[in-house]
């Protein structure tokens, strides 16, 4: 896929996001598929149901983002990341909402 992981890298990435996951419900099959339909759906900017048959049928994609972001799990895992890396706290994000342009 385009995001240039290696191996490695994505084997602790699938560590802490199965770490991050709920302890109830069915396992997904493939954690990876996921997590690389949800880096095509925002690289590439398009729409849910523009998602590559490959990642699996879009609305599945959709159904199990939704139900892991009203559970905590990405907030959960984006934190065990930063707190892995030597290099987090150097790191500011800024939202287009708060940005202003005066003419």
């Amino acid at each position: 896929m385009s995001t240039k992981m290696s191996e490695e890298d994505w084997g602790n990435a699938l560590l802490v996001f199965r770490a991050c996951l709920p302890r109830r419900g069915r396992k997904a099959a493939d954690d990876r598929r996921f997590l690389e339909a949800l880096h095509f759906f925002t690289v590439e900017n398009v729409r849910w149901r523009a998602l590559p048959k490959e990642y699996g049928h879009w609305n599945s994609v959709w159904k199990r983002f939704d139900r892991l972001s009203k559970a905590g799990v990405f907030e959960a895992f984006f934190d065990t990341l930063a707190a892995m890396s030597p290099s987090a706290h150097l790191i500011q994000m800024f939202d287009s909402t708060i940005v202003r342009a005066h003419v």
